[in-house]
């Protein structure tokens, strides 16, 4: 009679011993958030593509990433076996707008010369094909050693365990962190080099009365040798067109020292930039800053209305200003809560904006003088390969990386309490996520991205992605046929590769 009693205390125990282990254990974020609860969510994860295929959705029917491309990141980033078995499940032939690589009948093997030494062979280190800076002559210009780099997610969007452990993961992986529009905090010296990126709010280069600060942004940059360029925000994919606000409760003393701003009132950051106005008065703002940090300077923004692309590329024709990188991100863009209308309804997706304002600067041919970035769900290796067939020299991801340190897309980085760990400052909820292990999965992940995509370029029967264009892909129209890229992105006329003289280098680093 007493055998019940004595199950029921057994497993009584064991939940507790279960869930003091959870409590103290780093591996997992969710599992140290929520002991013993934690458990039934990879249980879940664990019969999900069953549970899909009878019940609810495909493998790839999930947004704002499917569960194919979440699995393929999470095992990348944990050292996993990332292949997939069986052949593809998507139907290839009644798909539309679907992406092909058309492979070379004679690809290159694949090499990663001895040169480098084995430790750097382990990284797949990438650089790009372009020096940032190099054509405005500017005194800090450098040649950027990953072409897979963090995108801006800024100290404030992002909890303090999060942002270090990108900045750690980034230093292992050898590629740059960009900040964010919040300034550059604590958590952002780890040692990864840092791309400053200044918003409508100017934090981290903000005087007393909310403006721009020269003063106070070289009073930044002396400070952090770790900058390498700075990124001047205009918009963003998530929410172009309209402002941020911070309501002064989740403004925590860290936060307030990056941004520079007071905890006693909310933060609004503007919709527009108050330091200048237009094409015209931006390139002074920006050749003012590179003047005075020896930075290269570029600009950020999401497309929407091209009038201002066109007369930039007019007004940096004869060479005296000009941006030297230029960061276009995708209405795919999510990192930023914004109202739904604007997320679903306001800006181009990033290979129409992506295509029509390079092909603004090719007709004026400037590309050479400038390093394009693309940026909004290009954290996959053949959307990767595509942006640099369309024209980029370096590509930016924020969404993808924080599936790398533990996101489940849990979807509410905008209420403060995401379960992971990462878009949120509450302190039991951040406890869940150690840097130092989350930061080795943020540089698995970012090597897998770089070792897959040379084995696309190898595939195509190239060194570096900075040789393939349009006319390797082939775009599937859903009705047992195709689209040529050169007619649909207007690229008939348009060179898609860097110069000659850029492209003998690259192919001399990569083969050294």
């Amino acid at each position: 009679m007493y055998w019940p009693f004595l199950t029921l205390i057994l497993v009584g125990v064991l939940l507790v011993i279960i869930a003091i282990h959870d409590l103290f254990q780093k591996h997992h974020a969710i599992l140290r958030n929520f002991p013993l609860l934690g458990h039934l969510r990879y249980l879940f994860e664990a019969v999900g593509p069953e549970l899909r295929q009878y019940i609810v959705t495909g493998n790839d029917e999930e947004r704002p990433f499917s569960r194919d491309q979440r699995r393929w990141i999470y095992a990348s980033s944990k050292k996993q076996n990332n292949y997939f078995g069986f052949g593809t499940d998507n139907d290839i032939e009644l798909s539309a707008n679907y992406l092909i690589l058309k492979q070379s009948t004679f690809p290159l093997s694949n090499r990663q010369k001895k040169g480098a030494g084995a430790g750097a062979k382990e990284l797949y280190p990438i650089p790009c094909a372009k020096v940032m800076g190099g054509a405005r002559g500017r005194k800090k210009a450098f040649r950027p050693q990953s072409i897979v780099n963090l995108s801006a997610m800024s100290f404030g969007s992002l909890g303090s365990a999060a942002v270090e452990a990108l900045n750690r993961g980034c230093l292992l992986a050898g590629c740059m962190h960009n900040t964010g529009e919040g300034g550059v905090s604590k958590y952002h010296q780890y040692g990864a080099d840092l791309m400053l990126q200044i918003g409508t709010g100017y934090f981290g280069c903000r005087g007393e009365d909310g403006r721009f600060s020269m003063e106070m942004l070289l009073e930044t940059v002396n400070a952090n040798p770790l900058i390498k360029g700075i990124e001047i925000k205009l918009s963003q994919g998530a929410k172009p067109g309209i402002g941020g606000l911070l309501p002064k409760g989740k403004i925590t003393a860290e936060i307030a020292e990056a941004r520079g701003i007071s905890r006693d009132h909310d933060c609004a950051s503007p919709s527009a930039h108050s330091a200048f106005h237009d094409a015209d008065s931006l390139l002074d703002f920006v050749e003012e800053i590179a003047e005075k940090t020896g930075l290269p300077v570029g600009i950020k923004s999401a497309v929407g209305q091209l009038d201002f692309w066109s007369e930039l590329a007019v007004l940096m024709k004869d060479g005296s200003r000009g941006v030297d990188f230029i960061v276009i991100d995708g209405a795919e863009g999510g990192t930023g809560a914004a109202p739904l209308v604007f997320t679903d309804h306001v800006a181009l997706p990033f290979k129409l904006a992506f295509s029509r304002v390079y092909s603004i600067f090719a007709q004026a041919q400037l590309c050479d003088r400038i390093v394009f970035i693309g940026s909004a769900k290009l954290g996959f290796p053949v959307d990767a390969l595509f942006a640099f067939a369309l024209g980029c020299d370096m590509i930016a991801v924020a969404r993808e990386a924080m599936l790398a340190i533990g996101c489940i897309q849990a979807q509410r980085c905008h209420t403060g309490r995401c379960p992971a760990g990462v878009a949120t400052h509450n302190k039991w909820l951040m406890r869940g996520l150690d840097p130092t292990l989350k930061s080795a999965r943020l540089a698995n992940y970012v090597v897998n991205l770089r070792s897959e995509i040379l084995k696309l370029c190898y595939a195509a029967g190239f060194c570096h992605p900075a040789f393939v264009t349009t006319d390797h892909f082939e775009i599937l129209d859903g009705q047992l046929g195709s689209i040529s890229f050169r007619e649909a992105f207007g690229y008939e006329l348009i060179r898609q590769q860097p110069s000659e003289a850029n492209c003998e280098e690259i192919m001399r680093m990569m083969e050294n």
